[in-house]
């Protein structure tokens, strides 16, 4: 009888399942894993370089692009390490515009990725339940910015703007008729904060329906209970940060242990797995859109009863208003100084780190006193999540690699920046 020999398979780089361009070459025993290899940097684009070459300002738009399932998070961390370096504080009405959204994109970064990792192992329903909270989201960013996706709507010393007075609306069409529009526009008759305030109360409700269908569902808890289990000690060695190192039983939260902004006034809980495996991270991941959506409620109600500026005062930093660029020249001077230089960091160098929904999100900037930043270093939680593949996986079936990956929530414009 012949002698039965590993062979060597690959998974990518376009695989449907790799969330990116991803390729492992997995070495196999039947069907089991014994070794897997990642090759990443097939998205490479440079972004730290590129932004070596722009105003710092060029840049916050680049940093959508990261994690672009993130958006507004990635700016925050950017944004916020500027801040640092010029020493600027923005309006507390800011601070709370960027938790709010905070929040918001971490709902939609987890609805994201639950829809997609339950569709991976096999749910399909979960996509599309998923999908439909993500359309209500996106239009609150574009209400708030213009776009769906790459905001660029946090600035150094604040927001591009305050929160708008009314929302998008729908219009009739050949599906909708009258009546059905008005009740597709039932929720957009008023402001923004009454739009999100209608969705906060709506969105629990929504939570139980996932959890109906996959919690206590026994091919889900087949397939991800005591898959990719990680030890707390691992965890730690690995330099694995949010869900990841929390599903493996570290209370580990930038919001709490590293306050920044107005996380420090709000009231949330921050869910801590036992087991380390796949079932704990969704469990993990689930709790937290509860806490997301408390976070938001208290931000609405804070938001609704202190008006105020958004923006810090500062000409060197934030532009003039549109009615003085058209009438006093040194507005004018100001806005055209502002748009084609930018501002100016003095020497030195700052690091800022948030709690971005995939893990610890920073940026490392220093600063030569000119327009650009002289080096730009993105620390992205992906990166280190996507090294522990292999460890995460042997001894594992290949249907478990599917699993595993999508666990991660990996996205390959931050590992691949």
């Amino acid at each position: 009888m012949a002698e039965i020999k590993n062979y060597t398979m690959n998974f990518g780089p376009q695989h449907p399942a790799a969330h990116g361009v991803l390729r492992v070459v997995l070495e196999m025993d039947g069907e089991v894993i014994e070794r897997a290899d990642t090759h990443i940097g097939l998205l490479h684009r440079g972004t730290e370089k590129l932004a070596e070459s722009k105003p710092y300002n060029q840049s916050i738009g680049y940093m959508d692009r990261l994690d672009y399932v993130s958006m507004m998070c990635n700016e925050h961390a950017y944004v916020m390490t500027i801040e640092k370096l010029y020493g600027v504080t923005p309006p507390l009405r800011a601070q709370y515009i960027r938790v709010l959204f905070d929040e918001v994109t971490r709902i939609l970064n987890h609805l994201m990725w639950l829809g997609a990792h339950a569709l991976d192992v096999g749910a399909m329903t979960m996509f599309l339940y998923c999908f439909r909270e993500r359309e209500d989201l996106m239009d609150a960013y574009e209400a708030v910015s213009g776009a769906r996706m790459h905001a660029t709507y946090y600035r150094p010393g604040g927001v591009y703007r305050d929160l708008p007075d009314e929302m998008p609306r729908y219009d009739t069409n050949a599906r909708f008729d009258e009546k059905k529009t008005k009740e597709r526009n039932s929720d957009r008759d008023g402001s923004l904060l009454d739009f999100l305030q209608a969705f906060t109360e709506r969105f629990p409700g929504y939570i139980d329906e996932y959890e109906t269908l996959l919690s206590d569902n026994r091919i889900w808890k087949q397939r991800t209970v005591d898959v990719g289990i990680v030890t707390p000690e691992r965890a730690l060695a690995l330099g694995f940060t949010g869900p990841m190192l929390r599903g493996s039983g570290i209370e580990w939260d930038l919001r709490r242990k590293q306050p920044y902004e107005v996380y420090d006034k709000l009231d949330f809980l921050i869910p801590v797995g036992t087991n380390g495996d796949c079932y704990d991270r969704y469990l993990i991941r689930v709790e937290e859109m509860r806490q997301s959506n408390k976070i938001m409620q208290q931000c609405i109600a804070w938001l609704r009863d202190n008006p105020g500026e958004v923006m810090a005062h500062d000409a060197k930093l934030s532009p003039p208003a549109r009615h003085d660029v058209k009438g006093d020249m040194e507005s004018l001077i100001h806005h055209f100084k502002l748009f084609t230089e930018g501002y100016v960091l003095p020497k030195g160098e700052a690091y800022c780190a948030i709690e971005h929904p995939k893990g610890e999100f920073g940026t490392y900037i220093i600063s030569d006193g000119s327009n650009k930043p002289y080096r730009l270093k993105i620390r992205a939680p992906g990166y280190a999540h996507i090294a522990a593949l292999d460890e995460m996986c042997r001894g594992h079936m290949l249907s478990d690699l599917v699993a595993v990956i999508g666990t991660q929530d990996i996205v390959f414009g931050e590992v691949d920046r």
